[in-house]
C-alpha cells in the first residue's frame, strides 16, 4: 500500500458524550470549573481596565454568585465579568477545547500584568452537561454597542444561538439538573462543594436560593452602606441607672448613650477568603493569624507547633504555608493533609507528585500556578519542574529544622518528642533529606538531654581521652609486632583498624533497666530509641556514616564493665559451667561466657547480638513475627549467656556441679537473665514461678 498523509476525523457527537462522562472524576467539580470561568471573566475585564482598553463603573464590585432552586431544579452561576458577543459563543463555546483564556493571554500577551487567568484547556464549561439535560447562557458584552446573547443546549450537538434579554455586562449559566443530580440545587450541599473547591478563589463568591424569605439584621445607623436596604429607623433611648455618689445621694446616672440604629436586610456574606494567609508577606503575618488559618481550614482546635511559610518567585512562583501538628503516635498510622491549589483554586489533598511522601504527615497548603496540570486538574503531567518543586519543597522543609536547631535549640527540643517520627520518615524516604539532617537530628540520652549525634561523638571521645590519660606516654612509645616482624607504634595501629565510634542505645528503659543502671554506675551513657521506627531509621544513618555505628545496651558487656581478670584463670571455670548449661538448658547453639564483673551483685546477663536483634526487630515490623519457637531457634546462635564469676551463686554452681539441685539453679538463672533482657512466654513463666516457690520451699528448711 502507498503511503497517505491525512488528517484524524474526530466525530463531536462520539467525542461529546465522552467528554461529559469521563472528563472529570468527580461530578461536583463542576461548580470549580463554572466559578473558575467566572472568576477568568472578571479577571480578563480588570486587565482591559488597566490597559485603559474598558473603563470600570465607579461602583464595580466583583462578585459570582449562584443561585440555587430546587423548586425549578436549577442553579444558576452570574459573573460580571466581561461577557461575550454571538461570535464569541460561537468561538469559545461552541468549539470544544477552544480555550478562551489561552486565546485572551496570546492576545495580550505584551500588556499583560501579574494577574493570573485560571483556565487552560477550553473544557471546563462542558463539566455542566455531567449534572444538567440542558444549559443556558445569558450574556452582554463589555463591548460598545454589544448586544446581548442567548445560548441553549440539551446536552446533544445542536445548539440555538439568539438575541438575549441581559441588560448588564457579564455572564448567566443556568443549569436545568438532571433527576440523579438534584443534591446539587440544595443550598446546603452546594455551600459544601464551594467550600471544598472555592474557599480561596480571587474573586469573591455569593450563594443564595431563589424565592427564600428576606432575613434582616440590625446594625448601628454609622454603619450603614450605601448598597444596604433599609426597612426600618430605630431610634433606641439612652439607658439609665439610679446610683449613691460621694455624699450618699442618690441620682441618675447614663451608662449607655441613646442610639439610632437601623434595620435592613442581611448583608450577603462571601463564602470564600479572596486573600488567603499564603498570599500575604510572611513579615506581615502574626503567630494568631497562622493559627487562626490552621484551625478555619482543617477544623482542627490543638495548636501546631510551628510552621514553614514558603514564599518563592523564581524560577517558579510557588507560596503556601506547611504546619507542623504533634505527631506522636506510630508513624505508618499518621495521615496529614497538604491541600495543592493552583492560582487559589483547590486541586486535590496530597499530590504525591508534588509533595514528598514524608511530608504527608503535615497539614498544610501549597499554591503553585505553574503546575503542569492535565486537562481535569486531577493529577499531574510528568516533568523534571514537578520534581525541582518536591526538591525546594523538602529544602525549605530542612532549612526550617537546621535553622531552629541553630538558633532556637529551646523550642526544637521541646518540639523534638512530636516531631522525630516525621523527621526519621523524612531521612528514611529521602537521603538528601538524610545528609541534610544528619548533625541536627536530637537524641535524649540517660539523664533526658538531648544531644546531636556530633555532641554524642564529642562526648564519648572526651570520656575516652580522660580514661587514657593516665597511660598516653606509654601508648605512645608501645610497639605492635606485625605479622612480617616489623614494628609500629600503637597510634599507627590505631589508625589501621580505624574502627567506628559505639553510640549505645536503650529500646525500653524499664525492660533494660539493669543494664541501665551498671552504665550509670560506669559513667557511661546510652541514647532512647523506643520507637518502631528507629530501627530501619538507625540503620539508614549507618549507612550514610562511615564514622559511628548503633548497639543496644543489652547486645554485647563492655570492657569497662568487667574487673581486668587473667582469662587462664577463668579456663576451667568457663569450660565446665559452659558443659553444665548447655546440658541443662537442652541448648547446644547458646554461647556461654564467664567473666568477673565490676558489680558482684549481678550473677547473670544475656546478650543478643545487634546484628540478630535487628533482624529480630525487622522481621515483626514485616509482620513475620508470628513464627514462635522457630524464631527463638533461629537466633540463638546470637544470644551469648554471660556468667559473673565473682557472684556467689555463680561459684555455688561451680563448686557444687554434682549437687541435685544445681540444674534447677541453672535454669533459674537463665531465666532470670532473659527477664532482664525481654519478657518470657507464657510457658517459660509458669516454669519460673514453679521453680521459685522450690527454691524457697529449699531455704525454707
Amino acid at each position: 500500500m502507498a503511503n497517505k498523509h491525512g488528517s484524524l476525523s474526530i466525530d463531536s457527537e462520539n467525542l461529546f458524550p465522552i467528554i461529559k462522562k469521563w472528563l472529570y472524576s468527580d461530578h461536583d467539580i463542576f461548580y470549580r470549573e463554572l466559578i473558575s470561568n467566572g472568576c477568568d471573566a472578571i479577571t480578563k475585564l480588570k486587565k482591559l481596565d488597566m490597559m485603559g482598553e474598558y473603563e470600570l463603573p465607579a461602583d464595580f464590585k466583583a462578585k459570582i454568585q449562584i443561585i440555587v432552586n430546587p423548586e425549578e431544579k436549577t442553579l444558576t452561576f452570574i459573573d460580571n465579568g466581561l461577557g461575550m458577543t454571538a461570535d464569541e459563543v460561537e468561538e469559545y463555546i461552541c468549539q470544544i477545547a477552544f480555550s478562551g483564556a489561552t486565546d485572551f493571554i496570546q492576545k495580550y500577551k505584551d500588556k499583560s500584568t501579574d494577574d493570573q487567568i485560571i483556565g487552560h484547556f477550553g473544557l471546563g464549561f462542558y463539566s455542566a452537561f455531567m449534572v444538567a439535560d440542558e444549559v443556558e447562557i445569558n450574556t452582554l458584552s463589555y463591548q460598545e454597542s454589544a448586544v446581548p446573547v442567548h445560548w441553549t443546549c440539551d446536552g446533544g450537538t445542536d445548539y440555538e444561538l439568539t438575541d438575549g434579554t441581559k441588560d448588564t455586562v457579564g455572564t448567566e449559566i443556568i443549569l436545568h439538573l438532571n433527576e440523579d443530580c438534584l443534591e446539587f440545587a440544595n443550598e446546603y450541599r452546594a455551600r459544601e462543594v464551594i467550600e471544598k473547591y472555592c474557599s480561596f478563589m480571587p474573586t469573591e463568591i455569593y450563594l443564595s436560593k431563589a424565592n427564600a424569605e428576606t432575613q434582616y439584621e440590625t446594625i448601628d445607623a454609622a454603619d450603614r452602606l450605601d448598597t444596604d436596604v433599609v426597612v426600618e429607623e430605630i431610634h433606641e433611648e439612652a439607658k439609665t441607672e439610679e446610683k449613691e455618689n460621694e455624699n450618699g445621694e442618690k441620682e441618675t446616672v447614663e451608662i449607655s448613650p441613646a442610639k439610632d440604629k437601623l434595620k435592613i436586610e442581611k448583608r450577603p456574606v462571601p463564602l470564600n477568603d479572596t486573600n488567603p494567609l499564603w498570599l500575604k508577606n510572611p513579615n506581615d503575618c502574626t503567630e494568631e493569624d497562622y493559627r487562626a488559618f490552621y484551625r478555619k481550614v482543617f477544623l482542627d482546635y490543638k495548636e501546631p507547633l510551628f510552621w514553614i511559610h514558603l514564599n518563592m518567585d523564581y524560577p517558579f512562583n510557588l507560596k503556601g504555608i506547611l504546619y507542623f501538628p504533634k505527631i506522636n503516635t506510630e508513624y505508618d498510622s499518621i495521615e496529614g493533609t497538604i491541600k495543592l491549589y493552583n492560582n487559589q483554586v483547590f486541586i486535590a489533598d496530597n499530590i504525591k507528585e508534588v509533595i514528598p511522601e514524608f511530608l504527608m504527615l503535615l497539614k498544610g497548603v501549597i499554591d503553585c500556578p505553574d503546575l503542569p496540570l492535565n486537562v481535569s486538574r486531577s493529577a499531574l503531567q510528568n516533568d523534571g519542574f514537578v520534581k525541582k518543586i518536591e526538591e525546594y519543597i523538602t529544602k525549605k522543609v530542612a532549612d526550617k529544622l537546621i535553622g531552629m536547631c541553630k538558633t532556637e535549640k529551646e523550642n526544637y527540643e521541646k518540639y523534638w518528642d512530636d516531631i522525630s517520627p516525621f523527621i526519621k520518615f523524612g531521612c528514611l524516604k529521602d537521603t538528601k533529606f538524610c545528609d541534610k539532617m544528619n548533625d541536627y537530628i536530637l537524641f535524649k540520652n540517660l539523664d533526658d538531654k538531648y544531644l546531636t549525634l556530633p555532641e554524642l561523638l564529642v562526648k564519648e571521645e572526651e570520656k575516652e581521652e580522660n580514661n587514657d590519660a593516665s597511660d598516653t606516654a606509654a601508648a605512645e612509645d608501645a610497639e605492635v609486632v606485625n605479622e612480617d616482624g616489623s614494628s609500629a607504634t600503637a597510634e599507627d595501629a590505631e589508625e589501621e583498624t580505624d574502627e567506628r565510634k559505639i553510640v549505645y542505645y536503650v529500646t525500653d528503659r524499664l525492660q533494660q533497666g539493669q543494664y541501665i543502671n551498671l552504665f550509670k554506675e560506669q559513667g557511661m551513657d546510652a541514647v532512647i530509641l523506643d520507637h518502631n521506627i528507629d530501627t530501619s531509621f538507625i540503620s539508614q544513618l549507618e549507612q550514610r556514616n562511615e564514622h559511628y555505628k548503633f548497639m543496644r545496651i543489652d547486645a554485647d558487656l563492655t570492657d569497662s564493665l568487667k574487673d581486668e581478670t587473667d582469662e587462664e584463670a577463668l579456663k576451667e571455670e568457663t569450660d565446665k559451667l559452659t558443659e553444665l548449661f548447655k546440658k541443662t538448658l537442652n541448648n547446644d547453639k547458646l554461647t556461654v561466657r564467664v567473666e568477673k564483673l565490676k558489680n558482684e551483685n549481678i550473677s547473670s546477663i544475656l546478650t543478643l547480638s545487634e546484628e540478630g536483634r535487628r533482624m529480630q526487630d525487622m522481621m515483626k515490623m514485616y509482620a513475620m513475627g508470628g513464627m514462635g519457637a522457630m524464631d527463638a531457634n533461629m537466633f540463638a546462635a546470637d544470644q551469648t549467656l554471660t556468667l559473673n564469676a565473682g557472684n556467689a551463686l555463680v561459684k555455688y554452681i561451680f563448686e557444687h556441679s554434682d549437687s541435685e539441685h544445681v540444674p534447677m539453679f541453672c535454669e533459674q538463672l537463665y531465666d532470670l537473665a532473659v527477664l532482664s533482657n525481654h519478657p518470657l512466654s507464657v510457658d517459660a513463666m509458669t516454669k519460673f514461678v514453679e521453680r521459685s516457690n522450690k527454691i524457697m520451699m529449699l531455704l525454707a528448711k
